[in-house]
């Protein structure tokens, strides 16, 4: 596959200028990674004190943990707790609440939440910086089918309970060389505020109108499948069972399998991967207009998807702040770690951490832009 537009993290100048450990894999892991990935010479400052709390995403809950080692390996007395455990409604919930320094999440705010961000920020108000690029993997426990394709329809049927057997002919259209067995599928979905399930729904909305009627929103909205807190519980209930299906993250579904998703309406069925998902943005993403400086609030035209190099499902997550903060110190402090995580060194920690997708080099460099306005 080919790289679209993306920084060109793997230079010579960024390897000499990394010391990096893969203390998680590119292929992503269930559990938080004990990261020891450290860049000798990137921009942070080591005079750096304080403590940032944060919370949200738990998509981005290993690129979080290989940053936070990372930053901290050079300013020493700085402390970043980021709470993964609050899903992205939790995070948002919290930072509006005037908790966290920055929010984590899958999803930009909604209307009613940025107009709250104006008590919380003043008239600059909150922005939101996309920070971390993945893709929403649907996972599966099927002994003996090793690989599976789905299609939207097929997928949207899945989820709305409209499919029900694994051997629905539906599905074995879709995998002609696969023996499909009679077994009940489990639907497996996440019961808390989730910007993943957001992305998630966003999708099934998008490219099967018909099928799902349901509008986006953060909270799964059918009845019958088994509700889980966290990517964590939806994974390790996935991988529990048998005959399960579900959505996560793909930097936390460790060793279980996910789908191949159709790209548009070919005959293309694309595994997840860093390059698909860098595509997939290329092709897919845009700016919102939001009337907020420096906000870099994205849409994904998921019908625009149509390039066999690219992922259906891309996963964009922001680092959610506000532009005024009432603590100077602590704007300072919060400034210098986003800075870091939204420069292509922190973009190459996550990558190598999460197996993440790096973001590309034009919105890094509009994302630095934004922050200059960060007081």
């Amino acid at each position: 596959m080919k790289l679209k537009n993306v920084a060109a993290v793997g230079s010579l100048a960024l390897v000499t200028a990394l010391a990096l450990s893969a203390c998680a894999s590119g292929s992503g892991s269930s559990e938080t990674p004990a990261a020891s990935a450290t860049p000798t010479t990137a921009a942070v400052d080591s005079t750096l004190t304080g403590t940032i709390t944060a919370g949200g995403s738990s998509a981005q809950a290993n690129a979080q943990a290989a940053w936070t080692s990372a930053f901290t390996a050079q300013a020493k007395g700085v402390t970043i707790n980021y709470d993964k455990s609050q899903g992205s409604g939790g995070g948002v919930t919290n930072w509006l609440a005037g908790s966290y320094d920055f929010a984590g999440s899958d999803s930009p705010l909604k209307e009613d939440q940025a107009a709250t961000a104006q008590t919380l920020c003043g008239p600059g108000g909150g922005i939101n910086l996309p920070i971390y690029l993945d893709g929403v993997a649907v996972i599966y426990n099927l002994p003996g089918v090793k690989e599976l394709n789905l299609s939207s329809a097929t997928i949207a049927k899945i989820f709305s309970l409209q499919i029900t057997t694994w051997n629905d002919p539906a599905i074995a259209a879709e995998n002609p060389d696969a023996t499909l067995p009679a077994t009940q599928i489990t639907t497996v979905t996440r019961s808390d505020g989730s910007g993943t399930t957001t992305n998630f729904t966003n999708y099934l909305s998008q490219t099967q109108p018909s099928i799902w009627t349901n509008p986006p929103s953060n909270a799964w909205p059918i009845a019958g499948s088994s509700a889980q807190q966290g990517g964590s519980g939806v994974v390790n209930t996935v991988k529990a069972g048998e005959g399960t299906i579900g959505y996560a993250d793909h930097s936390a579904i460790g060793e279980l399998s996910s789908a191949n998703i159709q790209v548009g309406t070919g005959t293309d069925f694309v595994p997840f991967s860093a390059e698909g998902a860098s595509n997939a943005f290329t092709e897919a993403a845009a700016t919102v207009d939001t009337g907020v400086e420096g906000d870099l609030a994205q849409k994904i035209d998921y019908t625009k998807i149509t390039d066999a190099d690219a992922y259906p499902i891309p996963l964009i997550s922001y680092a959610i702040l506000c532009t005024t903060f009432p603590d100077e110190a602590q704007s300072t402090l919060t400034k210098a770690y986003i800075s870091f995580i939204a420069s292509e060194v922190g973009q190459e920690v996550a990558a190598k951490n999460a197996g993440s997708a790096p973001i590309p080099a034009d919105m890094l460099s509009q994302i630095a832009t934004s922050l200059e306005l960060v007081k």
